[in-house]
């Protein structure tokens, strides 16, 4: 996807988005992870901040380069293959701005608590004069409808009102929360799916519409079976640790340098792995030749993962996956070191060197792989404003002098 003009001077990235129109008004993970999609895939997408108040994602560490310029990496993660600009939309002069660049946009996405871009005047309704094939993508904890919808919202928020905090952890313990920000992240790619069927049905129909997506409803369809275990036996999912509510052997076991995952629980798998590790007596031994017996809590306890905790311990993560890994699922339990480090992530170009302050900084790719499109270097993130002229130009037909006027005036 390499940079390339436009007929009206906008650099576009090819790929199957390009020609689309991102106004992306977002900030920290929950929006901007969505436009980035769009900008890996070939959309252009303007970052759009307030000129004295930045996304404040741009303060978060680690930071890349000298003390004379120290820029985040975590930012540059989420705003690659962006271009930037800066609008004070709460001045008239800004509000005017972004209803010209509406214009000219497919989608604009904002991850304001419900009701602010209203309150500015900035509404769907009011965006939807301007142009009514307008995709309006909104992001918040609890979504634009139901009595929450004000309410606001952080990705904790998100994991717990949804139900997911409740559920992880180990079961003599208070809930943990997942180990990463999963209720921005899955708003951020429920988003991008409902924007691009929004997209679709707009080529058809000549009208945008909103694409709502909350925090709270994206964490809940990550519970897996907890919703419908309560719904039709009235059990409420608790944390179990790392095991799976009805299948066994199906989590962590230790081996001589850490740990793998290994799930081969059914018939198949379980008499593969004992003949595996010299023991194919066991698939057959009465107290665990079927999968309901292994899955006994205490027959699994006596007799399941003392035989698994043997056999590993003899082995290093590598060396199980190298005898085990092709034929059950087993899996080393590997660090973010081990991982950046993987030939196949390698091979399936999943960590991109992005530009970041005179260097090449590692970052996750793209996971989306298409046959059609053809995977280039990623372009850096945008400092703040730093495509005002070209885009307040070309999108918004201003002259360099009422950019500069705009400058003065704090509209930008």
């Amino acid at each position: 996807m390499t940079e390339a003009p436009r007929d009206n001077g906008i650099p576009t990235r090819t790929g199957p988005l390009a020609g689309l129109v991102v106004l992306d008004i977002t900030r920290v993970v929950a929006g901007p992870f969505c436009s980035m999609l769009f900008a890996d895939l070939g959309a252009t997408v303007i970052k759009v901040e307030h000129p004295d108040e930045p996304d404040y994602a741009r303060t978060f560490p680690p930071f890349v380069g000298d003390e004379g310029e120290q820029l985040s990496a975590f930012f540059t993660q989420f705003n690659r293959n962006k271009l930037g600009i800066t609008l004070n939309l709460k001045s008239p002069g800004g509000s005017a701005l972004l209803k010209k660049l509406v214009r000219r946009a497919d989608i604009l996405v904002e991850n304001f608590r419900p009701g602010t871009m209203d309150k500015l005047g900035l509404g769907y309704e009011v965006l939807r004069q301007e142009n009514a094939k307008l995709i309006y993508t909104a992001i918040s904890g609890y979504g634009r409808t139901g009595p929450n919808a004000s309410k606001p919202a952080y990705d904790n928020t998100g994991q717990a009102a949804g139900g997911l905090w409740s559920m992880n952890g180990y079961p003599d313990r208070p809930p943990v929360r997942v180990g990463t920000i999963i209720g921005d992240l899955a708003a951020s790619l429920y988003a991008a799916i409902g924007t691009l069927a929004a997209l679709r049905e707009a080529d058809k129909t000549g009208l945008g519409q909103i694409v709502d997506v909350s925090q709270q409803d994206s964490v809940l369809t990550l519970t897996e079976n907890a919703v419908v275990r309560y719904t039709a036996k009235k059990e409420v999912a608790s944390p179990l640790g790392n095991e799976h509510p009805f299948v066994r052997p199906y989590g962590q076991f230790p081996c001589k340098d850490g740990y793998v995952f290994f799930g081969g629980y059914t018939d198949k798998f379980w008499a593969i792995t004992c003949a595996l590790f010299g023991e194919p007596d066991m698939a057959v031994d009465p107290a665990i030749d079927t999968m309901e017996k292994r899955f006994d809590p205490a027959v699994a306890e006596a007799k399941v993962y003392p035989l698994l905790n043997r056999w590993f311990s003899h082995y290093t993560k590598a060396e199980l996956e190298d005898m085990a890994g092709d034929k059950v699922p087993l899996s080393a339990i590997k660090t973010i070191a081990e991982v950046v480090e993987d030939p196949h992530i390698a091979a399936r170009n999943m960590i991109l060197n992005v530009p970041i302050a005179g260097k090449l900084i590692g970052m996750f790719g793209l996971p989306i792989k298409l046959s059609g499109a053809v995977e280039e270097a990623p372009q850096a993130a945008p400092a703040p404003g730093e495509h005002n002229d070209l885009i307040l130009a070309e999108l918004a037909g201003l002259s360099l002098q009422e950019v500069s006027e705009l400058k003065t005036g704090g509209a930008i």
